[in-house]
């Protein structure tokens, strides 16, 4: 055992997991966290604490996670190269932890182009496998980025910030042969589990999967499938023409543009989606993405037959 998280111990016990997403709010609204927070409390394993995400400022991850920890769920913080350099980054792993924080989720980040502040500097001190590389050298090792110890200066003890490391993965790139190099790429810096974008077009998926078990990955890191329920047809189109690297089969816009009812054709969709990834060999869990949709959450995970979530042993 690694960190203890709940997230770590439930798939060490090899339990199928569901982990959720919460978005901070654009403002200091408390109150929003706490009301999603009691939305997914009990429907999720682990929540998403997304870190301004496409780019817009919103409260940081770590003070949404400490009062969605507060609150019963387990935080999963995310944290982007986009906005910080190693300095900032080692020092909001070490705030992080202290707060009682356990999970990290390491990004490369929207461009701030797509954001409302697309006059920013990106940073970009480090790329997401170099930032999995350092976080598990903190923990490992010891050590900050510069190969400095971690110490306690008081007691000369070494107290390390013990993440549980995750990171995210794209089946559909190109070119997608090298979706699984990069995969593996970033299992070798130090990634515990892995995150995919959401999943529309099953069977090439399914032979990303393959890929993946021929090299023996799936033994390596604990693979959360992404899936994600949409509200309109016009959702599906507005990703496949202009969001990079999303594969959609035009049958499922068709199926989406015909439903009499969309959002609960497009639960429907997502759901089927989760019970036919949990047959894949190598999936250990999903990851549901219902941005700015929480509430849908709960419904999801009932209809796929995921609850009640398992009690941590």
């Amino acid at each position: 055992m690694k960190v203890g998280s709940r997230l770590e111990i439930l798939l060490r016990q090899g339990k199928f997991v569901a982990t959720a997403e919460l978005g901070p709010p654009k403002s200091a609204d408390l109150e929003l966290i706490k009301k999603k927070a009691s939305i997914l409390r009990g429907y999720a394993d682990a929540v998403n604490i997304t870190d301004n995400q496409t780019a817009i400022v919103r409260v940081s991850s770590i003070a949404a996670g400490k009062i969605a920890l507060d609150e019963g769920l387990e935080p999963i913080i995310q944290m982007t190269c986009r906005d910080k350099n190693r300095l900032a980054m080692q020092g909001d792993v070490l705030g992080a932890y202290i707060l009682g924080l356990k999970n990290l989720l390491c990004l490369s980040g929207d461009h701030q182009s797509f954001g409302n502040h697309p006059q920013a500097k990106n940073v970009y001190d480090l790329d997401s496998i170099q930032l999995v590389n350092m976080v598990r050298d903190m923990r490992d090792k010891k050590v900050f980025e510069c190969g400095e110890e971690i110490k306690n200066t008081k007691k000369s003890e070494i107290l390390e910030p013990r993440m549980f490391i995750g990171v995210a993965a794209n089946p559909f790139g190109d070119p997608f042969e090298f979706r699984v190099v990069r995969l593996a790429k970033k299992i070798k810096a130090g990634a515990d589990f892995v995150q995919t974008q959401c999943i529309f077009d099953l069977p090439k998926f399914k032979r990303y999967m393959e890929m993946v078990t021929d090299q023996g990955l799936h033994e390596k890191v604990s693979i959360l499938a992404g899936v994600m329920p949409v509200k309109s047809f016009r959702v599906l189109q507005y990703m496949k023409n202009n969001v990079a690297g999303m594969s959609i089969p035009d049958e499922l816009i068709r199926r989406m543009k015909a439903a009499e009812d969309p959002k609960a054709e497009g639960v429907k969709i997502c759901v089927e989606f989760i019970q036919q990834v949990r047959e894949i060999p190598g999936i250990h869990g999903v990851h549901i993405m219902a941005v700015e949709w929480e509430a849908i959450v709960p419904s999801i995970v009932q209809q796929a037959g995921l609850y009640p979530r398992p009690d941590v042993q």
